[in-house]
């Protein structure tokens, strides 16, 4: 029993580690190529998703983390940072994406991550709240692959649309987390 607790205390030691070797990576170097990067991002989720374009059409704002670093065994951690798009594609503010995990989970991740506000509501509680928690403050629908419902004034009715895209790498298990999203101010 000692051994197999003193294994997983390793395994956690070691994943904190890889993912501050990573986390770097992960980081803009500054707000000019995190607003490009999300750009670009965000024309990527467009080519492999084109109904994401529908709710760009109808969003206040567009929050994208171009570079969402995941890994996990048994205890996990992500980390990105994004960019506040306009509806003309002016970089509002610059935000961090953190969680932590845990439970039966193995392997290593990047993906990106695009969220669709689609209200002024929305985009008051992501201003006003030192930390905004994914799935709190508002109504969030996350949108996959598969989603191909007819996007219009009438449909879009609530506060958050999410579209995760361009994972690579494999992440497997079941898990209890926490992600929060907070305003940086890169260089």
């Amino acid at each position: 029993m000692k051994s197999s607790r003193r294994s997983t205390i390793v395994a956690a030691m070691a994943l904190v580690g890889m993912l501050g070797l990573m986390a770097p990576a992960a980081h803009a170097a500054d707000a000019a190529k995190l607003a490009a990067d999300g750009r670009a991002a965000l024309q990527n989720l467009y080519a492999v998703q084109p109904e994401a374009r529908r709710y760009a059409r109808h969003a206040r704002a567009i929050l994208v983390f171009p570079a969402i670093i995941k890994g996990a065994f048994v205890f996990g951690g992500e980390t990105g940072d994004g960019v506040l798009l306009s509806p003309r594609g002016r970089a509002e503010g610059y935000y961090n994406v953190s969680g932590a995990s845990w439970g039966l989970q193995a392997g290593g991740k990047q993906f990106s991550y695009a969220l669709f506000l689609m209200n002024d509501r929305a985009i008051a509680y992501l201003h006003n709240v030192a930390g905004w928690s994914i799935g709190a403050g508002g109504n969030i629908v996350v949108v996959d692959q598969a989603g191909e419902a007819a996007a219009n004034t009438t449909t879009l009715t609530q506060d958050v649309y999410a579209f995760p895209f361009a994972s690579k790498g494999l992440m497997a298990g079941v898990d209890i987390h926490g992600t929060k999203i907070t305003q940086i101010n890169p260089s």
